[in-house]
């Protein structure tokens, strides 16, 4: 029986680019950092939030072992054009977050805006992946009824 997602994979185009973005932007912590099958084998690299043990993220440049040249190509176009929505980044606080992201130099495609599930801001990796940073709509205490 399936019990929940344990690792989830990001398409970067550099590791040791996406490490230092991931690590020292977001504050995220590496969990694990090492090559599979020799000095040369596929690097394998995770990170994770430090109040999520149980959740990673994998940030792997496409290529073998498991991906053809051509399609490798064609994903690392993707990703580098800004095509590939990573996913959503939970915060309690996306005005302050927003804040402190953009200082640390995070390319931010929208402010927060306030939408019926909560406040969303919207910002590009190094590679040009683009994620929603929210803050959920039970964590806000607006005094509105967002139009229910």
């Amino acid at each position: 029986m399936i019990k929940g997602i344990a690792i989830s994979t990001i398409w970067v185009l550099d590791q040791d680019r996406a490490k230092e973005f991931y690590t020292e932007k977001l504050g995220l912590e590496v969990r694990t950092d090492m090559r599979m099958g020799g000095e040369k084998g596929m690097r394998w690299l995770t990170v994770g939030g430090k109040d999520q043990p149980d959740v990673e993220l994998t940030l792997m440049v496409p290529g073998p072992p498991g991906m053809d040249p051509e399609s490798a190509t064609a994903l690392k176009q993707l990703v580098s054009k800004g095509l590939m929505g990573a996913g959503v980044l939970a915060t309690d606080d996306a005005h302050g977050a927003y804040a402190e992201l953009k200082a640390k130099g995070v390319e931010f495609v929208q402010e927060p805006q306030e939408r019926p599930y909560g406040i969303e801001a919207i910002f590009r990796d190094d590679s040009g992946n683009w994620f929603s940073l929210t803050q959920r709509r039970e964590q806000l205490d607006l005094g509105a009824d967002w139009g229910q």
